[in-house]
């Protein structure tokens, strides 16, 4: 019999994990969706509600494409928000459309519910087993925070290495490597070796260089093609990023630290959904250890983030913080990211630069007085 084919939506180089835990917990055959195009665009655009969030359509149009590729199941993940109600509405469209699959919603109404999920597991693998499922569970939790770890390395360096694509060519190994891993401690020995690897890459990084942190709407902040690359734009300027949002915080730490957030940020109370309360204490950090600038990221209609955007501009109009907004949808211009992005680099430049200025004249004032006193 033909074994039951399986994918799902693209975000960022997750879909190594997925990928690697379902092959190894069910008796299917997973693929990875084809890479968003203007196609998948062109597909969610179609068939999704008018005023509905950017990442309902890229995660529909990626459906769909895995569907017309002949996947019997698609699986779906998404909380904090909104978007943790989309998988209901999203099977709504596609059995509307006429495709035969099975659904497997990982978060239903903003909960996930562990013993429906086996159960759907169940029906699809009779064979399946819940405690060989936790052992890769456990690898796979160690595989994202590994990724997310080295993800870290790449963006403080990536910017200064002397060898062009040095960085992209052994990540790209990494996680090939990691597709591929036999058990907990052959993960553990090749994320040591890589790291080291990382490290011992060639770089001509100054002692101060300019930093900037990026914060916004989680499917936006690590889906590449949803924010246009703009990590990659902003290493072409030699910046140094921050970027707080991966899926290690999401599923093991956001909890925990979302508390901590409430508690010592003056300007908020309560949580206002999906990562929005999270970004406002990122920005108070940011601004407290003297980042350049802030690039704030979302979809458009993002509503928490939207809620956010005001009280953001407040902290960093109290730290003379420069701070750039993106709202990206289907229609975004390419050029016009470009060109708002070397404009920002232009003016945190510029400040740098006049502050450097400051600080020298400043100190040959206060030498100069002190050697006129002698």
């Amino acid at each position: 019999m033909e074994k039951k084919k399986l994918t799902f939506p693209h975000m960022g180089d997750y879909g190594v994990v997925a990928k690697y835990l379902f092959e190894h917990i069910l008796n299917v055959d997973v693929f990875l969706a084809p890479p968003i195009t203007n196609k998948t665009i062109e597909l969610g655009n179609k068939y999704s509600p008018s005023f509905v969030c950017t990442p309902f359509k890229y995660t529909l149009g990626t459906m769909i494409e895995g569907l017309d590729n002949k996947a019997d199941i698609i699986v779906q993940a998404g909380g904090g928000c909104r978007y943790g109600y989309y998988g209901e509405l999203q099977e709504k469209i596609l059995k509307d459309l006429n495709y035969d699959f099975k659904f497997i919603n990982l978060v239903t109404c903003g909960k996930t519910d562990l013993k429906k999920i086996c159960d759907m597991l169940k029906e699809i693998d009779p064979k399946f087993n819940k405690i060989k499922s936790l052992y890769y569970l456990l690898i796979s939790k160690k595989m994202i925070k590994y990724m997310d770890d080295i993800d870290g390395i790449i963006r403080s360096n990536i910017g200064f290495e002397v060898r062009k694509g040095s960085f992209k060519r052994l990540k790209t190994r990494m996680l090939n490597s990691f597709s591929n891993t036999k058990g907990l401690f052959d993960l553990i020995k090749k994320y040591r070796n890589f790291k080291k690897e990382f490290k011992n890459l060639e770089v001509k990084k100054p002692n101060n260089p300019l930093k900037v942190g990026i914060i916004g709407e989680l499917y936006t902040v690590m889906e590449p093609f949803a924010n246009y690359d703009l990590e990659n734009m902003l290493a072409a300027f030699n910046i140094e990023v921050k970027r707080f949002t991966n899926v290690n915080y999401l599923l093991f730490e956001k909890h925990k630290k979302i508390k901590k957030y409430l508690k010592n940020t003056k300007y908020i109370k309560y949580k206002m959904g999906s990562d929005a309360a999270d970004n406002i204490a990122r920005t108070k950090y940011l601004c407290e250890n003297n980042y350049d600038g802030i690039i704030h990221i979302k979809s458009s209609f993002c509503t928490p983030e939207i809620g956010a955007m005001p009280v953001i501009s407040k902290i960093c109009n109290e730290y003379n913080t420069p701070i750039i907004y993106f709202s990206f949808d289907s229609n975004t211009s390419v050029v016009g990211i470009k060109t708002r992005i070397e404009a920002f680099y232009d003016m945190i430049e510029m400040r740098r630069n006049n502050e450097l200025l400051r600080r020298n004249w400043y100190w040959i004032y206060f030498n100069k007085r002190s050697c006129n006193r002698w």
